[in-house]
């Protein structure tokens, strides 16, 4: 009598196979990194924005900053200690104020209660520094102009 059929060992080489390509799959493409890729993208984009609008509003005004904005790089927010700068850009030089994409519920189109999670500085020769102090992947994102 002749069965035919597979063996247990060509079973299992089989799944060994299956089982080290999807090691390599897993880690070829590792979907903690990109969504921390496309956070830093984010933040990176959010930075660019709030800084330029901060120079547009400074252009408006005679070169003048906020008065809010110090030599100590603080967060930008409505709450105590935080630089709150909302009234000055929104709506007229961006649509809302943007906000960390770890936040999921952020929308920040009103000045009433907001933390973007960004940091905003001016120092001594007046040059604007912005930066996101939570940037992932051991990244640092900050644009001065």
């Amino acid at each position: 009598m002749n069965k035919k059929g597979f063996t247990l060992i060509e079973v299992l080489l089989v799944i060994v196979i299956i089982a080290i390509l999807a090691g390599i799959v897993i880690i070829a493409v590792n979907p903690a990194r990109q969504i921390s890729q496309a956070n830093n993208t984010q933040r990176s984009n959010d930075v660019r924005a709030l800084l330029d609008a901060t120079q547009e509003y400074a252009l408006d005004n005679r070169g003048v900053l906020p008065t809010e904005i110090t030599a100590v790089a603080t967060e930008i927010g409505s709450a105590a200690g935080l630089i709150d700068i909302c009234s000055y850009l929104v709506p007229t030089y961006l649509t809302e104020m943007p906000a960390d994409p770890t936040d999921a519920d952020a929308t920040y189109t009103d000045c009433t209660s907001y933390a973007t999670g960004y940091n905003i500085s001016v120092d001594a020769d007046g040059k604007l520094t912005v930066a996101a102090p939570t940037a992932e992947l051991s990244e640092t994102i900050s644009v001065t102009r």
